[in-house]
């Protein structure tokens, strides 16, 4: 069965956002494949890397959890409204603490850029936002898309990345939100027919973060 990781980086259980996630991973499930849905904000963590990547900061017991859901997935969607042109908080410093170098990417000597060490993973960015779609593109440069579907996902590794933004969502109806789920329950059906069968390599090995 293929695992999927769903991240929800929306803290309301009534959201928008969290009826995305929640169809996405129903009809992940449906598809045939298995599923581990978790609301970030629920996660007893420290959102702030206090030393850099200079000092130890162990990792707290929900980010221990969620660092081997990362290692067992083959798939991860993210679902996220965006602020201020970028992910929330909760999302940053998620990723600020558990892609630390040596687990979710590593510099060799010679080499210009970094392996990705979470590599063998596809993933699925769906962000709801306000804006328009020629706003989010010819005044904030799609955003989010070179930030963290560039800057941080491919970074440490995953792909293909398919995104799926949700334009100008204040102003959709019952009857238009009514498509975009049903839209995201084919977007889980074709994604679970096209991630990875196997991870290429065996688990990975730093354990001391």
């Amino acid at each position: 069965m293929t695992q999927a990781l769903v991240l929800l980086g929306h803290a309301e259980k009534t959201s928008f956002n969290a009826a995305l996630a929640n169809a996405y991973a129903d009809a992940f499930r449906a598809a045939g494949g298995s599923v581990k849905l978790v609301t970030l904000s629920d996660l007893a963590f420290d959102p702030i890397l206090r030393a850099g990547h200079s000092g130890a900061q162990p990792l707290e017991p929900d980010l221990l959890a969620l660092r081997d859901a990362f290692e067992e997935a083959r798939h991860v969607a993210w679902f996220f409204p965006t602020y201020w042109v970028s992910p929330p908080a909760v999302v940053l410093g998620l990723v600020d603490r558990l892609f630390l170098p040596g687990w979710a990417f590593r510099y060799e000597k010679g080499k210009a850029l970094p392996v990705g060490l979470l590599r063998g993973r596809s993933a699925r960015v769906v962000t709801t936002m306000d804006s328009p779609a020629f706003w989010y593109t010819l005044a904030n440069h799609r955003a989010i898309h070179g930030s963290f579907v560039t800057g941080t996902l491919s970074f440490v590794g995953f792909g293909p990345i398919r995104t799926t933004p949700v334009y100008s969502l204040r102003d959709l109806d019952a009857k238009a939100r009514a498509k975009v789920l049903r839209d995201m329950t084919a977007l889980a059906r074709r994604d679970y027919a096209k991630a990875p069968p196997a991870l290429p390599e065996p688990a990975l090995a730093l354990k001391s973060h």
